[in-house]
């Protein structure tokens, strides 16, 4: 995956969610990855739905990135 500028580093993040692009980019993974796991319920994370909109919570992608929770 290439290096995105656009994004700031995880540690950084104050919000407490994330859209799928920017929390593919922090988990490695692409954003139609996220989305599956989305719809079929199946991955490490879970999202929350705002207005019908995928939003993911920072804790947890930073739980994963740090080893705590593994990544399928």
């Amino acid at each position: 995956m290439q290096a995105n500028n656009q994004y700031p580093a995880l540690v950084c993040e104050n919000r407490t969610v994330i859209d799928t692009n920017e929390a593919a980019f922090h988990l490695g993974r692409k954003p139609q990855t996220l989305r599956k796991w989305a719809c079929h319920e199946d991955g490490p994370l879970r999202p929350i739905r705002i207005y019908g909109r995928l939003a993911w919570s920072v804790a947890d992608i930073k739980r994963i990135v740090s080893g705590e929770g593994g990544v399928q």
